[in-house]
C-alpha cells in the first residue's frame, strides 16, 4: 500500500507520533557535522553526531560513502538516521553538494531499516538546506523509496516557515 508524504508545522528532532520512530537527515561525505539541522539533532543529545564522527574516522574500513545510511539509538523506539546524501559543504563547480543519486539509495536502505523495525519516518526537508537541494526533486524520492514501500512518512517545516 503506497502511504502519502504527511507534512506538519514542527520540529523533525521531536517527532509527533506513537510506537517506533526514525529521525532521518543528510549528512555530508567529508567528516563535517556543526550547520543546519545536525546542530539542533545535537542539542537533544550526543549520540548522532558521536556515531557519525566515528563512522567518519573510520571509513576506509567500513561503509561511510555516498548513499550509505547510519542508524543511531537515541531513546527506547528512536533512532537517528545517518544519511550520507552531500559531497562536500560548498558548491563546486556550479553544483550544489547534494547528491539526488546518493539521497535515492540511502532512502532505499532507510526503508529496509523502517520496516524490520515498523518505524514511521520523521525529516526535515532533507537535502534542501545547506545542501542545496530542490525539493522537487527529493519528495519524489521519498514516495518512491519509503511511501510506495508502506513506510510512514513525515515532513517537518518550522513555524514560520
Amino acid at each position: 500500500m503506497t502511504l502519502p508524504v504527511r507534512y506538519v508545522e514542527g520540529d523533525a528532532t521531536a517527532p509527533v507520533a506513537s510506537g517506533p520512530r526514525i529521525i532521518a537527515h543528510v549528512c555530508n561525505d567529508v567528516g563535517g557535522w556543526g550547520a543546519g539541522f545536525v546542530v539542533a539533532l545535537s542539542r537533544r543529545g550526543p549520540e548522532p553526531e558521536a556515531a557519525y564522527r566515528t563512522w567518519y574516522r573510520g571509513r576506509a574500513t567500513n561503509d561511510f560513502r555516498l548513499g550509505a545510511v547510519q542508524l543511531v539509538p537515541v531513546q527506547v523506539d528512536m533512532w537517528v538516521a545517518n544519511m550520507i546524501g552531500q559531497h562536500g559543504l560548498r558548491r563546486a563547480g556550479g553544483r550544489p553538494p547534494v547528491r539526488y543519486e546518493a539521497i535515492e539509495e540511502a532512502l532505499g536502505r532507510l526503508a529496509e531499516h523502517a520496516l524490520r523495525l515498523g518505524a514511521s519516518v520523521h525529516m526535515p526537508r532533507i537535502g534542501c538546506g545547506l545542501a542545496g537541494g530542490e525539493w522537487s526533486r527529493v519528495e519524489p524520492l521519498l514516495r518512491a523509496g519509503l511511501g510506495e514501500r508502506g513506510v510512514p512518512v513525515t515532513v517537518y517545516d518550522l513555524p514560520g516557515r
